[in-house]
């Protein structure tokens, strides 16, 4: 077969199996908000847009940017140790998936999370993040990181729950950019909160990363 002729029977497979993916997908978006309805609305409400103190937003734009389907995936799955976030695994790999398609159909931003991942491990001092951490970011996260059970209208990043899905990568591109519509502003650049360097950025991932410890 000439590669003219091949092309053209690819392209015709590809324009028949669109529509049925174009359904599957449908369909899959439909069964994981079903699933969310009735699983994960009492706390993160009804749109996914989360509550200060309570619950996280999880159609944040930022964070569908940047978080994988293993993050999503893994949080659903396992629950998130010593907050209100119980494990869901009884729910099913399928129905997981679904949920996730579900919240990511919320935006269509692209998803850079192999990008995010793959920058490098953090290294820093950890004495002086502590510092960063408990001058700008204890106010909301709580003084060791426990989020809202501190009091604070952050989440629990200094629990292993957390920490133990997420890259370096990820919680400095949070940091940086921060995520609209929420109160966790970017800690970078001009209109940051404040404009943090990327060693003292880092010395807050090594000083969260001790603090299961």
């Amino acid at each position: 077969m000439s590669v003219k002729l091949a092309l053209s029977a690819l392209l015709v497979a590809v324009s028949c199996y669109s529509p049925l993916l174009l359904a599957a997908n449908k369909a899959e978006i439909a069964l994981g908000e079903q699933i969310y309805n009735q699983n994960c609305s009492v706390c993160h409400q009804a749109d996914a847009i989360g509550k200060p103190g309570f619950a996280p937003s999880l159609t944040n734009p930022e964070l569908l940017h940047i978080a994988s389907d293993k993050f999503f995936e893994g949080t659903i799955r396992d629950g998130r140790g010593g907050t209100g976030m119980p494990p869901f695994s009884h729910l099913g790999r399928k129905n997981i998936k679904a949920i996730v398609a579900y919240l990511r159909s919320h935006t269509d931003k692209p998803n850079i999370a192999e990008k995010v991942n793959k920058q490098p491990d953090a290294h820093g001092d950890p004495r002086l993040g502590k510092e960063w951490f408990h001058s700008i970011c204890s106010t909301c996260h709580g003084a060791n990181g426990d989020g809202y059970s501190a009091g604070g209208t952050g989440t629990a990043i200094g629990k292993k729950g957390f920490l133990s899905k997420v890259s370096d990568g990820f919680i400095r591109t949070t940091i940086k950019l921060g995520r609209s519509n929420t109160r966790m502003l970017g800690f970078q650049g001009a209109s940051g909160l404040a404009n943090l360097s990327d060693r003292e950025i880092d010395d807050i991932i090594v000083y969260l990363r001790s603090l299961p410890e």
